[in-house]
Order: C-alpha cells, then sequence, then structure tokens
C-alpha cells in the first residue's frame, strides 16, 4: 500500500499577489522532475496545492515554496511597488 500525503494553502497579498504568484510560479514550471506534484494556480488568491508519497519530500517543497513566496512579498514591499 503506498500512501499519498496532499496539502493546500491558499494565500492572499492583497494587491501584490499576481506579482506574488508570477514569481513563484516560474520555479514550479520549470521544475518538471520534481518528486512533488505541485500546482499553483490563481484567481483572487494563490492556491498550491502538493502532493507526494514521501512525507518529507513534500514538506521540503513546501517550505521552499513558502520561502519563496515571503522572499517575493519582501524584495516587492522594499521597493514600494
Amino acid at each position: 500500500m503506498t500512501l499519498n500525503f496532499s496539502a493546500k494553502i491558499t494565500i492572499d497579498a492583497k494587491d501584490k499577489t499576481k506579482a506574488i504568484y508570477d514569481s513563484v510560479n516560474i520555479d514550479n514550471e520549470f521544475y518538471p522532475e520534481n518528486p512533488v506534484t505541485t500546482q499553483i494556480k490563481l484567481d483572487k488568491k494563490i492556491t498550491i496545492y502538493v502532493e507526494s508519497e514521501h512525507l518529507a519530500h513534500l514538506r521540503a517543497n513546501l517550505n521552499s515554496t513558502l520561502r519563496l513566496i515571503q522572499t517575493s512579498y519582501d524584495s516587492i514591499e522594499s521597493v514600494n511597488v
């Protein structure tokens, strides 16, 4: 039996949401060999779906993605865009 682990995270960064989505989704598109299935969608908020057979992989992917989001947000804030 194979267990699958999954998570769904929703992020609302108000007027910065689209810019953050654009910066984070690029990494997802250019890393197809990622062992974690990751989908990032934008509506009014960013929704991130992740799934993996390995909990450690899922955790690492979420940590990396959330750090990228935080860094994107901080960068935008630092230049007052």
